[in-house]
């Protein structure tokens, strides 16, 4: 029996993850520097981070290269590819932390180009897609814009087929178009600038989530991405892309404390990040009795500065917790015990998005389905997305 299956979705995270969050949540963003608990790869690992992370792996040269240029030369037909090579020339370490076993840090994992081209595909294609949802279809009537007809020039050639859906970047900011409400006494029209600028908060891919009930429904979910899925599978080999969460933050945005437990199988966790860095937080708690939330047992001993041991007050409750600063490009793979972990992102951190990406959707050579977005330069300058990928059954 898959351990998600026994384990409450509905659950409160425990007193000590919860104080550590507000922490954080609170902290001003130069004291992200100074924070020595925080693990930063670059920033470097204090002495005592450096004896409990080690290092498991590493993801060869070659075939993170094989993964990406295979990725790119999928997107060709229907979607740009960002400018460079950018070909991956050395190896990415896989590290783990002694406290959290199964939650594996890969920081720097996507080059460059791949990180943009990654971008494009979640905003420019996946989001003008009707049949993944967002945030904003519980409450409004989402106008996907049509795009013109393929020539008969292309389609004598044989071109593969492309949607007949542009981008909603396409439209610029002073765009008079609204999106209506499905109830007009309870919720406004909301405009396109609106939507792209800070009312999208999520977009799912594959299987539709509903935050809701905090189940899949039952009916069979839209395809995911097949690009998309076969770059984390080329990484990523033990888990299969059937549903993501696709998190779009912007400074002062959140992720509350929570567990991934809806899924029918115990496959690991795929998180990928993209623009301006986060402090995530993740922790596994040991009940009163010893007994661990993945069935071991025995008590450990409160452990050395790099990772926090927090007791829950008036509980007896015990947390490994370890605060991670992740930036784009970055990966976590939660699995083992780690894959059903509380977790959230108590900050993101302002203009820390780099500097080859701050300027989308805008870019030097214009991508196909993704011309008119001149309007939009800088739009990911501030914020930040982060991909959540999970296999929902075996």
């Amino acid at each position: 029996m898959a351990t998600a299956l026994r384990l409450d979705a509905h659950e409160a995270p425990p007193i000590g993850i919860r104080h550590e969050y507000k922490k954080y949540q609170k902290l001003e963003p130069r004291g992200f520097d100074e924070d020595l608990d925080i693990i930063d790869f670059q920033r470097g690992l204090t002495r005592s981070q450096d004896a409990d992370v080690v290092q498991i792996g590493a993801v060869s040269a070659g075939r993170l290269a094989a993964a990406c240029q295979s990725f790119h030369q999928a997107g060709k037909q229907h979607m740009p590819t960002a400018a460079g090579s950018n070909i991956p020339s050395r190896d990415i370490p896989i590290y783990q932390h002694g406290k959290l076993p199964g939650l594996h840090m890969l920081p720097s994992l996507l080059p460059p180009n791949t990180q943009l081209a990654l971008l494009s595909r979640l905003l420019h294609r996946d989001l003008s897609n009707p049949k993944h949802k967002t945030n904003i279809h519980a409450h409004h009537q989402v106008v996907y814009c049509q795009a013109a007809p393929p020539s008969p020039a292309s389609e004598a050639q044989d071109e593969p087929p492309r949607r007949n859906i542009t981008s909603f970047f396409n439209r610029p900011p002073s765009s008079s178009e609204v999106f209506p409400p499905k109830d007009s006494t309870t919720h406004k029209p909301l405009r396109v600038s609106q939507f792209l600028q800070s009312k999208l908060r999520w977009m799912t891919l594959g299987g539709q989530y509903d935050w809701t009930m905090k189940e899949y429904p039952p009916e069979p979910p839209p395809p995911f991405p097949v690009d998309i899925a076969n770059l984390l599978h080329s990484l990523f080999p033990d888990m299969k892309a059937q549903a993501a969460i696709v998190n779009l933050y912007s400074p002062g945005d959140t992720l509350s404390v929570h567990r991934d437990v809806s899924e029918e199988c115990d496959r690991g966790l795929v998180s990928i990040s993209l623009g301006c860095d986060c402090i995530f937080i993740v922790g596994l708690e040991e009940e009163k009795g010893g007994q661990l939330d993945s069935g071991e047992t025995g008590r450990r001993p409160r452990s050395e500065a790099g990772s926090n041991s927090l007791l829950g007050e008036g509980t007896d409750e015990r947390v490994d917790m370890l605060a991670i600063r992740l930036r784009s490009g970055d990966a976590v793979y939660m699995s083992g015990r780690s894959r059903f972990a509380w977790h959230g992102v108590p900050k993101i951190i302002p203009a820390t998005c780099p500097g080859w990406m701050q300027e989308w959707p805008a870019q030097p050579q214009a991508e196909d389905g993704a011309g008119g977005v001149e309007a939009w330069r800088g739009w990911m300058a501030s914020k930040r997305v982060n991909v959540n990928v999970r296999q929902m059954w075996e």
